[in-house]
């Protein structure tokens, strides 16, 4: 008998409101935890998921030699994550499908 290699789920890619509703919506989900110090940690890896946060996504902008700002970057709007694993229905809603991803992973 000849088993079937696993496939892995596609990584999906989220853009919620705010960074506070995808907190949230991480937090929920269980991928956080409070440390000893009353920190918030995220749970980025296990065997059942990958959490990839991207967070606030800016596009161009134009600097000088010395770093000096000519031309402000455009802040893309959402609060963004990558994920790969079962993905909780709550988190369905927002869901996208970028044309250009920033960031992918694997």
């Amino acid at each position: 008998m000849t088993e079937e290699p696993l496939t892995p789920p596609s990584p999906t890619m989220f853009r919620f409101p705010d960074e506070a509703t995808g907190m949230d919506a991480i937090k929920t989900a269980g991928f956080a935890v409070m440390d000893e110090d009353g920190i918030v940690r995220l749970i980025t890896a296990s065997h059942s998921h990958a959490l990839d946060v991207v967070g606030t996504i800016s596009r161009g902008g134009e600097w000088d030699e010395d770093g000096n700002m000519i031309t402000p970057p455009k802040v893309l709007e959402g609060w963004h994550i990558n994920y790969r694993g079962v993905v909780p229905d709550e988190w369905l809603q927002y869901a996208v499908t970028p044309q250009n991803p920033v960031r992918v992973f694997f």
